[in-house]
């Protein structure tokens, strides 16, 4: 591969993962809600999932659902859902001091799990990757070494915008220091979750 070919591929792709979608609400809504020690936790679970939805489209899946509908729903419907149940368990979540430690195994594995669920449960991600990824390949050139350079490009990107987004909104956490605040915050994070969902299947009926 060239860096004609290569060079195009990851300036797209940093422009298109800099763009908030439920993943970055996600993200900025766990570092606003818990700090910065669950970055890693969540920013794990997005280059899973980018790396699960990329794999799955390249090998068939964005096919399959471009082509039923009914399946493209489905996983849809499912998405939004589990971000309308992430959304509320944000609205509810406890508030107390931003600097304690309150570090767990089960609580980390369960943030990289919905993480990595809200990432993959995306189909417009899958067949955005069928669509976007062949863009950039050179025919002339054997096709797996293009797409795994690909991928691994892609989830670097991906995994440090994911990271850089936790950052900065657990910065401005860390300011936060009115219980108060931290629960308007946690709640405002909740509500922009279920927006997200709303929105989503809002924005797929009506391109129906």
């Amino acid at each position: 591969m060239t860096l004609a070919h290569w060079l195009p591929f990851a300036i797209a792709s940093a422009i298109l993962v800099a763009i908030p979608g439920p993943t970055v609400l996600l993200v900025v809504s766990y570092a606003l809600g818990h700090g910065r020690r669950y970055a890693f936790a969540t920013t794990a679970g997005v280059a899973l999932g980018d790396l699960t939805a990329m794999t799955a489209s390249m090998l068939g899946l964005g096919v399959l659902l471009a082509a039923s509908a009914a399946w493209f729903a489905a996983l849809k419907w499912a998405g939004a859902a589990y971000l309308v149940y992430l959304g509320i368990k944000l609205w509810r979540a406890p508030v107390g001091d931003p600097g304690a430690a309150d570090i767990s195994e089960t609580r980390t594995g369960r943030i990289f799990a919905h993480a990595y669920a809200v990432t993959t449960l995306n189909p417009k991600s899958i067949i955005f990757f069928v669509a976007f990824v062949p863009q950039f390949i050179d025919t002339h050139a054997p096709i797996w070494p293009q797409i795994a350079i690909f991928e691994a490009t892609f989830i670097v990107l991906a995994s440090l915008n994911a990271f850089g987004y936790a950052m900065l909104a657990s910065g401005a956490r860390r300011a936060i220091r009115s219980t108060n605040v931290q629960r308007a915050v946690n709640r405002g994070g909740g509500a922009l979750l279920i927006c997200a969902a709303v929105f989503a299947a809002a924005w797929k009926k009506a391109a129906a």
